[in-house]
């Protein structure tokens, strides 16, 4: 069974082949990416790898390991959310009749 594996407090200088690596002694490693800004294409310091198959181990054996001069933060990724829906409503905030102290 697949899993998909968040890695955090990646080095800046991780590179997205450098990532499959650390993580190919534990089983195939279907997909390795640093996730990066939009603006800048410079990585934000995490990064997801999905494994075929070891992703129980790699977890274990890579969580706190040292990449790149950087201790490693490993575990099963969640869901992401869905980050279209509409926010709850505000409320009244002043202007005309909202509200406030009255005198």
């Amino acid at each position: 069974m697949s899993k998909n594996l968040y890695v955090g407090n990646l080095s800046f200088n991780t590179t997205n082949d450098g990532l499959r690596q650390a993580f190919e002694q534990f089983g195939a490693v279907t997909n390795a990416q640093i996730i990066t800004d939009r603006e800048t294409g410079r990585s934000r310091g995490f990064g997801f790898v999905e494994m075929a198959e070891g992703g129980d181990e790699a977890i274990e054996e890579m969580n706190g390991f040292e990449l790149d001069g950087r201790t490693l933060t490993v575990n099963e990724a969640r869901p992401r959310e869905d980050r279209r829906g509409g926010g709850g409503g505000g409320g009244r905030r002043g202007g005309y009749g909202g509200g406030g102290n009255r005198y």
